[in-house]
């Protein structure tokens, strides 16, 4: 695993991300609207050469190895295919 680096929730995602992975975020963050997001972050890691951003909440945007963008919410179970 290789770490990445941190930005703030509304901040620009680094330009190094797919843009279906800050498409997944944008999305994320829009449904977080009334939120009090002021000192959340998201974590960018790498995990063998593909993206990995957590949120301070848990919640996970990651790139699967057949390329689709896979969401975890740790308010629900599973994973969701974005």
């Amino acid at each position: 695993m290789q770490l990445g680096t941190r930005w703030a929730v509304g901040a620009d995602a680094p330009a190094r991300l797919p843009e279906s992975v800050v498409a997944a975020i944008r999305s994320i963050e829009t449904g977080l609207a009334g939120t009090d997001t002021s000192q959340w972050r998201w974590t960018l890691t790498w995990l063998e050469g593909r993206p990995v951003a957590e949120l301070d909440d848990g919640t996970v945007v990651r790139v699967a190895p057949d390329g689709t963008v896979m969401v975890t919410d740790p308010s629900e179970d599973g994973t969701d295919a974005s």
